[in-house]
């Protein structure tokens, strides 16, 4: 299927996101201060364009494709590494003109782990990143959809499913399997090793490539389980119809990337 023949209709047949498209594009909710209460809305600030593709404005350099989006990330990485923080687009000014428009210029799925906060260590500010994160980065159809809206509605060049050192999710889901726990929904009574609620779902995601990682025969399981997880999703999404018609077009590049929790290092591992 190529990217022309690729409707609306089409992604949210694909997608089953019609509610997701009008949540997302309208993010209809309470009414503005303005609107509620005209004495406590302030004035709004004087702001310059900053319409231009990849959200940048100034003197900064638009992005205009997967790998200028990719050279952005890791600049921004190397100086979160080096403790060398410009912090962009993060004033008053950058808030109001988003709050109109976003072309944010990379979407990252991530691990929901409180020490890997992309839009810190990428140094970025708002609407520059589209940000899902889940326990592993596990996918469901809400995680899946949630990145074919980025390509499809806001044409986001360039998709990274981060991993990281020492992740929570992957060493949990380890435990569970390896202690009798991880059976088909979690739920299992009684005995040793049963995960509460939904936790079930995370170590069924995660279990191929827990899997994978020990036919390998060697190595610390958990790295390499992360590394192998990170691989399996990129594959996986790859065989999105939406996202794999902006592949095959040029348009947008998936990528697999870990995140050193000591060094604070962004390292590419698939898809570069």
């Amino acid at each position: 299927m190529s990217e022309s023949t690729l409707s609306r209709r089409d992604f949210l047949r694909l997608s089953g996101a019609t509610a997701l498209t009008t949540t997302l594009t309208g993010c209809v909710g309470y009414p503005p201060m303005a609107e509620s209460n005209p004495d406590l809305a302030p004035p709004p600030p004087q702001v310059s364009d900053t319409s231009s593709a990849g959200g940048y404005s100034g003197s900064e350099k638009p992005v205009n494709s997967p790998q200028e989006a990719l050279q952005r990330l890791m600049e921004g990485n190397q100086r979160f590494a080096a403790n060398r923080l410009i912090n962009p687009n993060r004033t008053p000014e950058r808030r109001a003109a988003v709050a109109r428009s976003q072309k944010p210029f990379a979407t990252i799925l991530g691990c929901v782990d409180s020490r890997v906060p992309p839009e810190i260590l990428f140094d970025v500010g708002l609407g520059d990143l589209l940000v899902i994160r889940s326990a592993g980065e596990v996918l469901d159809e809400a995680v899946t959809g949630s990145i074919e809206f980025g390509s499809f509605e806001l044409q986001i060049p360039l998709v990274v499913v981060l991993g990281h050192e020492r992740c929570g999710a992957v060493k949990a889901a380890i435990d569970a399997l390896e202690h009798g726990g991880g059976h088909q929904g979690g739920k299992k009574k009684g005995g040793h090793g049963a995960e509460p609620g939904d936790l079930g779902y995370i170590v069924q995601g995660l279990r191929p490539a827990i899997e994978k990682a020990r036919s390998w025969g060697m190595g610390d399981i958990a790295e390499n389980a992360m590394r192998a997880n990170v691989s399996l999703t990129v594959q996986q999404l790859k065989k999105s119809p939406v996202l794999s018609a902006a592949e095959e077009s040029g348009r947008l590049k998936i990528v697999g990337a870990r995140y050193d929790l000591d060094s604070g290092a962004v390292e590419m591992l698939f898809g570069v």
